[in-house]
């Protein structure tokens, strides 16, 4: 799916839509140390990025869904439920697996928000995608999609999936002070999990991974936009 210019020049979002639209175009490679990865106590990953040789992942999308707040962009989380099979009680972005019928991930993206949260998917311009990853736990590849809504509608919220939704602007998620690093116990194993902390929640794993990626970018195509303005 093709992006579609939305950009309002007199918004007072503009400069975040701009800085988004830049940092979806990042052309150079990230590595392992601009990205959230759980690291055992000597820093190296401890998260698998690939599954076992003879392992088929399942296929799926999640929505990184943006609308204006004001002079920021926030965007939306869901906290998952207890009724779902896996991920219970953790802040993730709506998504899930692909249907036979999806035409590409930007489809599942905006087919599973519709059925989490009640969003039309022709109210959604997708701007781009990130780097797909892969979810041990729940054996899935899944590809962030980046999409637009020019104001937030009321939600519907299918609670079978959905505990509750929590937002944060792209301010909050690009200061530092966001980001807190914390020694877990993981099957057995003393690691170090960094999160950010949204709301009273931590959003860590496969969210904080898929938003650090986000995050390194738009910071990456910020100091290319001030070189520029120099």
């Amino acid at each position: 799916m093709q992006a579609v210019d939305i950009a309002h020049n007199d918004a007072p979002w503009a400069e975040w839509e701009h800085l988004l639209r830049r940092a979806l175009h990042v052309t150079v490679s990230l590595s392992e140390d601009q990205l959230l990865l759980i690291r055992d106590v000597h820093g190296r990953s401890f998260r698998p990025r690939e599954p076992a040789p003879g392992i088929v992942p399942r296929i799926g999308a999640v929505l990184i869904a943006l609308y204006p707040d004001g002079a920021d962009l926030r965007l939306l989380l869901t906290v998952r439920s207890n009724h779902v099979a896996s991920h219970r009680g953790e802040v993730s972005l709506p998504g899930g697996a692909t249907d036979p019928e999806d035409n590409g991930p930007e489809a599942t993206a905006l087919r599973e928000c519709a059925e989490e949260l009640g969003i039309a998917t022709e109210t959604v311009t997708v701007l781009g995608t990130l780097t797909p990853i892969y979810i041990p736990p729940s054996n899935f590849r899944i590809t962030p999609v980046v999409g637009f809504l020019r104001t937030l509608p009321h939600l519907t919220i299918n609670h079978h999936e959905v505990e509750r939704v929590i937002t944060v602007t792209l301010r909050e998620l690009l200061n530092p002070a966001t980001v807190v690093v914390e020694r877990w116990t993981l099957h057995g194993h003393e690691v170090l999990v960094p999160y950010f902390a949204i709301a009273g929640y931590k959003v860590w794993g496969a969210t904080a991974l898929i938003l650090s990626e986000l995050v390194t970018r738009m910071r990456i195509a910020r100091i290319a936009y001030n070189a520029e303005a120099s």
